[in-house]
């Protein structure tokens, strides 16, 4: 019965286990914590690496998609140029045709009261091609313009010569020996034209 009782003998035995028992995994803790701040440090020198990755890869992934972009619209607009210019040499073979026919009706005599029928007849064959030729080409996209009055300009007229005039401004087209023909807005045939010059 003492030995149960007494002080010295309970609180002796229990306080160095109770301290061995806190301090080994104070001691254990330690180590395990350093070994954990390693891998987490890698981890975002790894994550930020891919992030930066990711970025370079999209950014030529949309300069790529630019390019083919670019190239698309090209290739769109050669076809288009290709299918309405395909037929340019044929075109401006065909309008000396249409000037052909302004030539014949100029080299008719001017219509008087009482002139033979043949010629009236011939003078109104050769007008009523011409309207429908005329028509016809501009609907495929062949337009002529009559250059007499306007101002020079050396995109759509060819001077062939220059003469003095008090009547007309210099520069502009006095006379006009054929009309400028353009194919869908693109120059087919130059007119050729006489300009006005001040007088010396």
């Amino acid at each position: 019965m003492t030995h149960d009782t007494d002080p010295n003998r309970v609180g002796t035995p229990v306080e160095p286990a109770e301290t061995d028992q806190i301090s080994q995994p104070q001691e254990a803790v330690a180590p395990e914590a350093e070994t954990h701040a390693e891998p987490s440090s890698a981890a975002e020198g790894r994550l930020q690496e891919l992030e930066q990755e990711a970025a370079e890869f999209k950014e030529k992934w949309l300069r790529a998609e630019a390019d083919n972009q670019n190239l698309r619209t090209r290739a769109k607009r050669d076809v288009e140029d290709a299918r309405q210019y395909a037929v340019q040499k044929f075109a401006r073979d065909v309008v000396e045709a249409a000037e052909n026919l302004r030539r014949a009706l100029a080299s008719l005599p001017a219509h008087q009261e009482g002139e033979d029928s043949v010629l009236t007849k011939m003078r109104e064959g050769i007008e009523s091609t011409e309207r429908s030729f005329i028509s016809i080409l501009e609907r495929h996209g062949i337009k002529c313009e009559d250059a007499q009055g306007k101002t020079f300009d050396a995109n759509l007229h060819q001077a062939m010569a220059e003469q003095p005039s008090a009547e007309h401004a210099p520069g502009t087209v006095m006379q006009a020996w054929t009309p400028t023909w353009t194919l869908h807005g693109r120059l087919l045939k130059p007119a050729m034209v006489v300009v006005a010059k001040a007088p010396e």
